[in-house]
């Protein structure tokens, strides 16, 4: 469910007439429904209410300073993945304690920056991040909370670019070293085992993937508490999927994720983190795009709008699905022609869609992406020289920009020219 609905003809964002935050900021814009975000985080966290949890909102779906604000103000934990984003959640006010960080790359700078802000634990991908993880935390004189992220070598059944979990993923260690990587742990200064962590990938649509991964946790747990390591919670990642297309069977609901949870791990005794991104953001919001023109082609039309591969990346990533509707709603039994929908960025994958029916639109008229709120804006780039696109934030029947569009001479200031070059 979101709260992007047809009012009057006119699509909304929760109150406010889209065409309205359209005049305002211009298009291309991405547009976020508080409601929603908050409605998708809530039911994750009543979905894990029988169990001791925090829910930490995966912060690389979209990562807007006020987005993760409101989040942490509900009782949010945040899931990190560099220094920049740690910053972003400290900046939103959310407490180190409530901040775990994870990420296969960690680099030294970046551990001494969380361990002098505070975090709740690292979750550790590597012997040699272990190891300088150690040295870190020695040097500073702290003791820091830390998971081992084990690959269970199960295919997650999702696109190959967002699965994490099987042996040839760069992610984590292959499950049959964890006693030997635990033990090592052990023996190192800095650092106290706290749990373990796993993710098996993104947009998953079933959740059998889930219970094969959870079942080997189980059973590492109760082998690593037999070695004498102290397993008090289980970060089971996240990776619930949402129906980008209306037309689909829905994925599994919070609900039922969380009765899997309770299934497999609850007789543990651990408290439980999970790290949802794309179903607490995805559906709560869209891109909103003007048509430029409509373009005859031999065979096929094409819908020339202005946004662009370089603001909404997944469908040329990815080749991924986004509903696109017109703002204004289509009158009953009008007429549908295919258009491929593209943008005008200098290049054949700048296609949002091949075929796709819509109504005949004519220059200016808006269309909305929707499921866009997670991995939009945060994959955007300026390729083609374009100024990233605004975001906005819609409560009730209020809105503000969260992030202006920069102009093209705040863009290309940014750049300098060497003296050497203004002495030829």
């Amino acid at each position: 469910m979101d709260h992007f609905l047809y009012k009057g003809g006119i699509l909304h964002a929760e109150d406010v007439p889209l065409p309205e935050i359209a005049a305002a900021v211009g298009t291309p814009a991405y547009v976020y429904s508080a409601a929603t975000l908050l409605r998708h985080y809530r039911l994750f966290d009543e979905a894990l209410a029988p169990l001791p949890h925090l829910v930490c909102y995966a912060v690389k779906a979209a990562s807007n300073v006020a987005i993760l604000k409101l989040l942490g103000d509900a009782g949010a934990g945040m899931d990190v993945v560099s220094e920049g984003e740690y910053r972003r959640a400290r900046a939103a006010g959310v407490p180190g304690d409530r901040i775990v960080f994870s990420g296969v790359g960690k680099t030294r700078a970046e551990m001494r920056h969380v361990l002098e802000g505070g975090v709740r634990q690292i979750n550790l991908e590597s012997e040699p991040e272990m190891r300088l993880l150690s040295e870190v935390a020695t040097s500073l004189g702290v003791e820091v909370p830390v998971t081992v992220r084990v690959n269970p070598d199960v295919d997650a059944r999702t696109h190959e670019k967002i699965a994490t979990g099987r042996s040839d993923n760069k992610f984590g260690i292959p499950i049959s070293k964890a006693r030997a990587v635990y033990a090592e742990i052990a023996a190192l200064p800095g650092l106290r085992v706290v749990g373990i962590d796993v993710h098996i990938g993104s947009q998953l649509t079933d959740l059998e993937p889930f219970r094969l991964a959870y079942r080997k946790v189980a059973d590492l747990t109760e082998t690593l508490r037999a070695d004498g390591h102290t397993i008090e919670r289980l970060d089971l990642g996240g990776g619930l999927g949402i129906p980008y297309a209306r037309s689909n069977l829905a994925p599994p609901l919070p609900s039922d994720y969380g009765a899997l949870i309770a299934e497999e791990v609850g007789h543990l005794g651990c408290e439980i983190e999970i790290e949802p991104g794309r179903l607490i953001a995805g559906n709560a919001g869209i891109l909103m795009a003007s048509t430029v023109f409509v373009k005859e082609g031999e065979g096929r039309d094409f819908l020339i709008v202005d946004a662009a591969m370089n603001d909404l990346i997944r469908p040329a990533m990815y080749g991924a699905h986004h509903d696109i509707v017109p703002v204004r709603e289509a009158a009953p039994g009008a007429e549908m022609r295919p258009f491929d929908i593209v943008g005008p960025v200098c290049e054949s994958g700048d296609t949002f869609a091949k075929g796709r029916d819509m109504v005949p639109l004519s220059e200016g008229e808006l269309i909305a992406f929707r499921s866009a709120g997670a991995y939009g804006a945060v994959m955007a780039s300026e390729y083609n020289s374009r100024p990233l696109v605004p975001e906005v934030l819609v409560q009730g029947d209020q809105y503000a920009v969260i992030r202006p569009r920069p102009t093209f001479d705040e863009m290309i200031s940014r750049d300098t020219i060497p003296q050497w070059l203004h002495d030829a």
